[in-house]
C-alpha cells in the first residue's frame, strides 16, 4: 500500500477515474467533491497525500491547501486546474502544496508531482512572452486572488463593469503561448 491519497474534485467523473487509477497504483483513496467534505474526509482519513482542484463549489481549492497544510503531519499536496496562472500557482504554493498542475494532467503525471518532493531546476523556460490575452488573465487572476474571489470588488479594481468581468472568468483561460 503506498499511503492515504484525498482527491478534491467537483468533477464526479474525473474525480471517479483519478481514484480508480490511483487504487491500481496501490493507494487507499477517499473522494471530496468540496471543501467542507474535505475537512470532514481529512479528520477522519488522515491523508498521507492530497490532490485538490482549484475550482470548487463554495470555498476555493487554496482554502482546501491550506486547511490540509496545518494539519499535523501536512500531506503532500498537488493542486490541479483547469485556470492555470501564475498567481494562484504562487498562492497555493505559498499556502504549502508542494506542485501545481493544469489540466488536463493524466495519472501518471499527477502521481510524479504527489511523488517528488523537491523542486525541479531542469524545466525547460519558454523563449516565448506570454501573449497579450495570457497576460490580461494572469493580472485578471492576480487580482481576483487579491480580493478573495470577490468578482465585484475585482471587478471594481480593474476598472471593468461586473459582468464583463465574469464573461471573461466564464472563458477558459487562453494558451500560454
Amino acid at each position: 500500500m503506498n499511503g492515504k491519497l484525498l482527491i478534491v474534485e467537483d468533477d464526479a467523473d474525473f474525480a471517479a477515474a483519478l481514484s480508480r487509477a490511483m487504487k491500481k497504483r496501490g493507494f487507499e483513496v477517499a473522494v471530496a467533491h468540496d471543501a467542507g467534505e474535505a475537512r470532514t474526509i481529512a479528520d477522519r482519513f488522515a491523508p498521507r497525500l492530497a490532490v485538490v482542484d482549484l475550482k470548487l463549489p463554495g470555498e476555493s481549492g487554496l482554502q482546501v491547501v491550506a486547511m490540509l497544510a496545518a494539519r499535523t503531519p501536512a500531506p503532500a499536496i498537488v493542486v490541479l486546474t483547469g485556470y492555470a496562472s501564475i498567481a494562484t500557482a504562487v498562492e497555493a504554493v505559498r499556502l504549502g502544496a508542494r506542485h501545481y498542475l493544469a489540466k488536463p494532467a493524466n495519472a501518471d503525471e499527477i502521481l510524479a508531482a504527489l511523488l517528488r518532493d523537491k523542486p525541479d531546476a531542469a524545466l525547460e523556460v519558454s523563449a516565448e512572452p506570454l501573449s497579450v490575452a495570457r497576460l490580461e488573465w494572469e493580472h485578471i487572476q492576480k487580482v481576483l486572488n487579491e480580493h478573495d474571489g470577490n468578482i465585484s470588488a475585482t471587478a471594481r479594481a480593474l476598472k471593468m463593469h461586473r459582468r464583463t468581468l465574469q464573461r471573461k472568468l466564464e472563458k477558459n483561460p487562453p494558451r500560454a503561448d
